[in-house]
């Protein structure tokens, strides 16, 4: 296959008649409900398919939950406020800090990670992140805990295994604590669950099983994260949204994707991971991205760790037949 830097390139027209006709068949016809709910984060997936589903319903079959919790960048709920609007749609703001809350308290986590960072006191933003330099240097996988003390210093510890897992475990509470709102209303009113994981994420795991990742549908895991932006234009997404810098939103010091998970900046990850998923040499690609043929190995080798981690998160429940 010949790669270049057009191969991302979509019709966005094209894409939209395509996705269109997956929710409507969904809707009418595979579930028969009345509509649909999108949680709207402020960030580009969800604005896009809210986008979407008013092209392709009507903006009276389109609700948008805002869900909000204590640690929320303030910022992503003003964003999906102003998208809600912009399309005519139904939505509320639902604050979940007491959802959150009632499973795993704020107050344990707090003390967890004073344990890791005596300095640490309520009220401190913190974080979690890898290093981003995955293409100019080869690097463990090391996940740092950063806390903002009150006068600015970060203060930061390397995370072991089960450090990492317990604090992202209580992030994770957040993100499937929006999924109970989610079927609480599509309960209630007859309405599809409809998700936001692109493919960029769903190839490499970036999604919460049973949080973003419980959904009923997910129409955009066809279209990395570079067609999303592609198509968020053609749909004139509120710009705010589209030039912001996208993030997972569930620490209150703010952490990009990049920093978090993929380790590669989103103008040479979405070309990677095409050129990995369609088996083009690394040499190749290197000279198409002009990055170093070892960089292009590394981020190879990454991609495949990652999908082979997080293959359960793209099944099904087992079930004993």
């Amino acid at each position: 296959m010949v790669f270049n830097h057009d191969v991302l390139k979509i019709d966005p027209w094209e894409q939209l008649e395509k996705l269109s006709k997956f929710l409507v068949e969904q809707v009418n016809v595979v579930f028969r409900r009345k509509g649909v709910v999108i949680g709207l984060s402020g960030g580009i997936d969800s604005a896009c398919i809210a986008a979407v589903a008013v092209h392709a319903l009507g903006k009276d079959k389109v609700v948008g939950l805002v869900l909000p919790e204590t640690e929320t960048n303030p910022i992503s709920s003003e964003y999906a406020i102003k998208h809600a609007q912009a399309l005519g749609i139904e939505y509320r703001q639902i604050p979940i800090t007491s959802t959150v809350d009632s499973v795993v308290p704020y107050e344990w986590r707090d003390q967890f990670i004073q344990k890791l960072i005596p300095e640490y006191t309520p009220g401190c933003k913190y974080n979690i992140s890898l290093p981003t330099d995955l293409l100019e240097r080869d690097s463990f996988s090391f996940y740092w805990l950063q806390v903002q003390m009150p006068d600015g210093e970060i203060k930061k510890k390397r995370l072991n295994l089960d450090e990492f897992r317990t604090v992202t475990a209580f992030a994770n509470i957040k993100i499937r604590a929006r999924m109970l709102h989610l079927y609480a209303e599509a309960d209630r009113r007859n309405l599809l669950v409809v998700g936001t994981t692109n493919r960029t994420e769903f190839v490499l795991g970036d999604f919460c099983k049973y949080g973003d990742g419980g959904t009923d549908i997910e129409p955009l895991t066809s279209l990395y994260k570079n067609q999303i932006y592609q198509l968020a234009e053609y749909l004139e997404v509120v710009p705010e949204i589209i030039n912001r810098q996208p993030s997972p939103d569930t620490f209150s010091l703010p952490v990009t994707d990049q920093e978090f998970f993929f380790r590669i900046s989103f103008d040479k990850l979405d070309f990677l991971l095409y050129a990995w998923e369609h088996e083009v040499a690394a040499g190749d690609a290197g000279k198409v991205l002009d990055i170093p043929e070892d960089g292009v190995k590394r981020a190879y080798k990454d991609f495949a760790s990652k999908h082979r981690a997080t293959a359960h998160l793209r099944e099904v429940s087992r079930t004993l037949d």
